[in-house]
């Protein structure tokens, strides 16, 4: 087997703390996404979002939970690929490094899709490929110069975007309380008057549908799990980058379901009421919330948090592409490398930068929804891996905690997530098939038809 790390010898370096992480991970998540998603979500989950956020909560808790097992395990920078392939097969975690690859390489594209959205909004006379190059620089940019940039960076744009969140469910709450909505006067038997409980739970309420909503807003999540790829970067990782997941988990989540139930109370009907694109909702909630000036003020706050949340997205997948090249199922020459004054996969940073240009030619709506087969495909994997290191292979399984941590968490984690594969797009589902055969066509060429091992990476060599 081949186990012999890169002759390269620049490595990362640990210099994040808790905070620097979490800011991260929240930048990354992104909370004012909520302002997207919500026409798409409130279509699909039938006017329920917030109760479409609190199953995705559920589910990504316990899945994060498991992270938190497998970081202990294995702190390493490759995240569920990494976990699957030690705990499991090095085949299974070649696939599910590949399948993440969709969610990691993809979500810098949404970032940019929604900063070009705004800018558009903004400046409809400036052509749009004008944003996608300038923006695509400025994160490829910042990256080149470290994780710990890249949160020093968002850490004051996090809390703009906590602020402007905080302002907007201000106004929402008193255009309720005043006996106001987007459809205009509340009558006093409209089921969606202030503090009703509609936007979680009525009588038209399908589960179908809000898990088929929560399955897009796993997407919502998504920065979350990538704070695992910040394991090398992290000082007492095993620690620090467990609290960090839950605690991000946990903020984004009473953010977003707190703030979309005073949407969906604001707009309690179907969503092609109030919107001419679903999938591009941000700019008329603003104005119909706060008026032509809150949303131009806003739409200019969003642009810079967008971009915080594509800088952390991209520092994510250059961290997976260097651990797969790192380990030699990808080009160890391109992939696998450290710049040894910046202390950066540089190689990978700009890759990810090219191919964030493929936003001028793409949808919002089509990319979260391959984004999800790649977080779903790693989230699945991670919860199977906690079983396999802790109960099968190494039998850690001795009292009634560890059963609760090793058995029940894991398996609710995967049910939970699988209720969500259930409701996948037909069309995502078929995408993440192909680039899935892909990837399988290329470990069978890199196996010399499945004849030589899987090259690996000694873990205590990092």
């Amino acid at each position: 087997m081949n186990t012999s790390p890169t002759s390269n010898v620049a490595r990362l370096q640990r210099n994040l703390g808790l905070w620097h992480v979490i800011i991260i991970g929240l930048a990354y998540i992104q909370p004012m996404t909520l302002l997207d998603t919500f026409g798409v979500v409130s279509r699909d989950s039938s006017g329920h979002v917030p109760m479409s956020y609190i199953f995705a909560l559920i589910a990504i808790l316990l899945t994060s939970v498991s992270y938190g097992h497998m970081i202990r395990a294995y702190p390493s920078s490759g995240s569920a690929y990494t976990y699957t392939q030690k705990s499991i097969n090095p085949s299974m975690g070649f696939m599910v490094g590949w399948s993440s690859w969709l969610d990691y390489l993809l979500s810098p594209l949404v970032n940019i899709i929604l900063a070009v959205i705004y800018l558009e909004a903004l400046f409809p006379a400036v052509n749009h490929w004008v944003w996608v190059i300038g923006l695509t620089a400025l994160m490829t940019g910042v990256n080149l110069f470290g994780s710990k940039a890249v949160a020093y960076f968002n850490s004051w744009i996090v809390f703009v975007q906590l602020a402007v969140i905080t302002v907007f469910v201000f106004l929402t709450y008193n255009a309720l309380s005043a006996g106001q909505n987007a459809d205009g006067i509340i009558s006093p038997e409209n089921a969606y008057h202030l503090w009703s409980m509609a936007p979680f739970w009525d009588s038209m309420t399908s589960v179908a549908a809000l898990i088929t909503g929560a399955t897009i807003l796993c997407f919502s999540f998504t920065g979350f799990d990538a704070l695992s790829t910040l394991a090398e970067e992290t000082k007492d990782a095993k620690n620090t980058l467990p609290k960090a997941m839950i605690l991000t988990t946990l903020i984004a989540g009473v953010v977003f379901i707190i703030s979309t139930y005073f949407m969906q109370l604001y707009f309690p009907n179907h969503p092609e009421t109030y919107f001419k694109l679903i999938d591009e909702t941000q700019p008329e909630i603003l104005e119909a919330v706060g008026g032509a000036v809150f949303k131009a003020v806003v739409l200019g706050f969003a642009i810079v948090t967008v971009m915080a949340s594509g800088i952390s997205a991209h520092a994510g997948v250059s961290r997976l592409m260097y651990v797969m090249g790192r380990d030699g199922v990808i080009s160890k020459n391109i992939f696998g490398k450290i710049h040894p004054t910046l202390f950066t996969p540089v190689n990978n940073i700009l890759i990810a930068g090219v191919v964030a240009l493929t936003a001028g030619f793409v949808t919002f709506e089509s990319v979260i929804n391959l984004i999800s087969f790649g977080a779903l495909t790693a989230f699945s994997f991670v919860n199977i891996s906690v079983l396999f290191h802790y109960v099968f292979r190494n039998k850690y399984v001795h009292n009634a905690k560890d059963v609760l941590s090793y058995i029940i968490v894991p398996i609710a984690g995967f049910i939970s997530v699988f209720l969500m594969w259930l409701k996948v797009d037909k069309l995502t589902f078929e995408v993440g098939l192909f680039w899935a055969a892909i990837g399988f066509i290329w470990l069978g060429i890199k196996t010399r038809g499945f004849k030589a091992p899987v090259p690996q990476f000694k873990e205590e060599d990092v």
